[in-house]
């Protein structure tokens, strides 16, 4: 075999509507030019539901992603079966005629722990999809549309002597399902030359901060045999950490985003509509940011690019992006926002305390152990 590399590009959430052309403008380029381009589907479409139909949530409305030159997407979530099975049947039609391949969910928990394989160069590229998050009305059973998953178990603890005061918080993973992962894994290396699995995981709008669970599933899958984890579901970017020799993003923010307050509200918008946010989730989105009501740091968005060979990865690296006004990400290589954003890539990482230093190579931002 010549030793010949692929590129993999890995973005974060998408959630699309109806004419949502313009959100790829800027990376288009980009995506179709990766050897595999690969994102998280955040909810599914259907022309089955009147809700999906409102927001433009309909097969059809799918067509950007094609375009853009997706090859994977990854569909295991919390938002899952906001839509039913239906939403599922109508949402895996459409992709497998446009041949785009999926992971994370299926018509039966057998479906949704299928991987997916792209051979690319003669390498074989396989993935897997799992979602940590909830609810138990997504999780795909034996006869059950739904998605792979992972059970996490959230333990409260008093430990110091005030009964009724904030307690000590952790997670982990409930060993069944974590084992369903394990054995997926490593079928999975035996068919394939680099494994890469996607984790829906995290604490929602929510800076820098990770919790147990995130780095127990992390290593676990890197210990069953995975070369490269990518998360997504937090809506907020989380630093890179290395794990041996392996790369995990662990959360890689926002993708392509159509989200209008409309989407989060039965009936008409209140005026207030920002301050309700910020009594729920502690922040009030920028109010000129109509169709991105996320956190305000969440403007600073990335890919992960992992150039790979026959003998494994060979560059980890974070293409950065700033979130504009109509929810555009726009690549930003070494301008101001592109400094904005390595600062602040630099800065939760550090906060985390996670092992990885990076530097500017060219427009990219490459990520590297830092010994720690």
């Amino acid at each position: 075999m010549d030793n010949q590399t692929i590129d993999i590009i890995a973005t974060g959430d998408i959630i699309l509507g109806k004419d949502c052309e313009y959100l790829f403008d800027h990376a288009r380029p980009l995506l179709q030019a990766a050897d595999i381009t690969v994102g998280q589907l955040e909810v599914t479409h259907t022309d089955r539901a009147a809700h999906a139909a409102a927001l433009g949530r309909t097969p059809q409305n799918l067509k950007p992603i094609a375009d853009a030159g997706f090859d994977v997407l990854t569909l295991a979530g919390n938002h899952l079966m906001d839509y039913g099975k239906e939403g599922i049947e109508d949402t895996i039609q459409w992709l497998d005629e446009h041949h785009i391949h999926y992971v994370g969910a299926g018509m039966n928990l057998a479906e949704s722990r299928r991987p997916a394989v792209l051979e690319r160069k003669q390498l074989r590229v396989g993935f897997l999809n799992y979602n940590c998050v909830g609810p138990q009305e997504t999780w795909a059973g034996q006869e059950r549309a739904g998605n792979a998953y992972i059970h996490i178990v959230t333990h409260y603890e008093l430990d110091h002597a005030n009964p009724g005061g904030p307690p000590k918080v952790h997670t982990y993973a409930e060993p069944k399902t974590m084992g369903w992962m394990k054995e997926d894994i490593d079928k999975l290396k035996g068919e394939c030359d680099f494994v890469v699995v996607a984790l829906h995981k995290g604490l929602v709008h929510t800076p820098a901060k990770l919790v147990d669970y995130e780095y127990q599933v992390s290593y676990e899958a890197i210990d069953a045999g995975a070369d490269l984890i990518i998360s997504h579901h937090s809506h907020i970017l989380k630093g890179v950490e290395w794990y041996k020799g392996k790369p995990i993003y662990h959360g890689l923010c926002n993708g392509f985003v159509y989200l209008p307050m409309e989407a989060l509200h039965t009936g008409p918008l209140p005026d207030n509509w920002a301050e309700r946010r910020k009594a729920l989730f502690g922040f009030e989105p920028d109010k000129e940011y109509k169709n991105y009501p996320f956190h305000p740091e969440a403007k600073f968005t990335m890919f992960a690019k992992c150039t790979i060979d026959a003998s494994g990865l060979i560059r980890t690296a974070v293409i950065p992006c700033y979130v504009n006004k109509t929810g555009q990400p726009e690549l930003v290589g070494q301008t101001q926002k592109g400094q904005e954003m390595f600062e602040y890539l630099r800065k939760i990482t550090e906060a985390a305390g996670l092992n990885t230093s990076y530097e500017w190579d060219g427009n990219e931002i490459v990520a590297l152990p830092s010994g720690k």
